[in-house]
């Protein structure tokens, strides 16, 4: 099994998304929450499956939306060992000023 780590940014971002959502359902907070932790857990098993966005960011990392949650976007590391994961974003942030 391979592991992943949240940077604290992402672990801020994850609680903020959290929290936001969890205003209006908790119940469905958990959700994007365990959808998110699922989606890492696949990405430290298949570290090239995101894509990479030069546009955004000349940064080495890769991008993945969050399935079924698509207004999350999961910004990581594929090289480090563990997975090093990023940032966590709603994809109409300004994700190219945010990663500058």
């Amino acid at each position: 099994m391979s592991e992943y780590r949240f940077t604290p940014q992402a672990a801020d971002d994850l609680f903020d998304f959290w929290s936001y959502i969890a205003e209006e359902s908790p119940e469905a907070a958990d959700r994007v929450e365990e959808a998110v932790y699922s989606a890492c857990a696949f990405l430290a098993e298949s570290p090239h499956a995101g894509r990479i966005r030069e546009d955004l960011t000349a940064l080495p990392v890769r991008f993945w939306l969050v399935q079924p949650f698509r207004n999350c976007c999961i910004v990581y590391d594929p090289k480090p060992k563990p997975l090093q994961i990023i940032r966590i974003l709603h994809p109409a942030r300004n994700i190219a000023a945010i990663l500058s």
